[in-house]
């Protein structure tokens, strides 16, 4: 007689049982991380407040008017007005497309180019290593703010060049972390293997490297967009961002803290508040989609 449990022999599969599919393992995942669902839904709010929220709340964003600086919140102006005179809510939402962007933008452009890069360098290996290394250590020998200060002294700042800027410097430390791992999988049997089965060096990154770095790389990659936001910010804060009428969450932060010992607390607040959980919140879903992957990663 067959040893049972609950009635059921053992060794005995169930046959309607079926393997959860990967979205569904990917989905069950994400959702069971409730801060990550939290943070999707205010950067869902973030988003839809940057670009739907113009299209209902009607402002002028590019023409002064001194008459209506620096007043209070009504209700003819939600959170008061500017120094300039223009609606700081109309400005706020403006000023998130632009750092909403900029930081998508970064974030892609820099984490892809030092995905190629790192893992060309650490499979490679040899004088390629060696080489290429040594075109980042170069670049980041460079300060940062000597590199913009001295690039906005020769052509005037726009969105599209402040991205290539910034993403110029933030792909440098992606392309260490992706060698780094690189050159720890290539030593791996199943890479010695496909090696050994004539595996062809762009097939062996794309079916072993790429995936197994996914993981740090989905992390990097939201951190990156989250430094993006918050040097953007920094360098309106400087005042080196988008000429106007454009703006910045960075740009309105640094003209409300002219007029911080006035009491014109709605020129820095919500500024102030939008980046912290903009960038929070990133962090939080970077960290929720790593575990995503590696889940997916463990049922291949």
């Amino acid at each position: 007689m067959a040893t049972t449990v609950d009635s059921i022999p053992l060794g005995v599969v169930e046959k309607d049982a079926k393997p959860r599919s990967l979205a569904r393992i990917a989905l069950s995942t994400f959702m069971g991380n409730k801060l990550a669902v939290v943070s999707l839904g205010i950067l869902v709010l973030i988003v839809l407040f940057c670009f739907l929220g113009p299209v209902i709340y009607h402002t002028n964003q590019t023409s002064t008017n001194l008459v209506l600086e620096n007043q209070s919140p009504s209700s003819a102006h939600i959170l008061g007005t500017s120094p300039t005179g223009k609606d700081e809510l109309g400005r706020l939402m403006l000023g998130g497309q632009s750092t909403l962007e900029l930081g998508l933008a970064v974030g892609v452009l820099a984490t892809a180019f030092g995905l190629v890069w790192g893992t060309v360098s650490g499979f490679v290996g040899g004088v390629v290593d060696s080489i290429m290394m040594r075109v980042v250590d170069a670049f980041l020998s460079i300060p940062f703010l000597f590199f913009v200060i001295l690039l906005a002294s020769i052509a005037r700042p726009t969105l599209a060049l402040i991205i290539i800027v910034i993403s110029a410097v933030s792909w440098l430390s992606t392309a260490r972390l992706v060698r780094a791992e690189t050159l720890s999988l290539r030593t791996r049997d199943y890479v010695s293997a496909s090696l050994g089965f004539g595996a062809k060096g762009s097939r062996l990154i794309a079916r072993h490297v790429v995936p197994n770095v996914l993981g740090v790389l989905v992390v990097n990659g939201t951190l990156k967009i989250a430094d993006a936001i918050l040097t953007f910010a920094a360098l309106g804060y400087l005042g080196l961002s988008v000429p106007p009428p454009a703006t910045n969450w960075g740009e309105i932060l640094a003209g409300g803290v002219n007029n911080i010992f006035d009491g014109y607390w709605w020129q820095i607040w919500p500024a102030a508040i939008l980046i912290v959980l903009t960038v929070l919140a990133v962090n939080v879903l970077g960290d929720a989609l790593r575990d995503v992957v590696e889940a997916r990663l463990n049922q291949r």
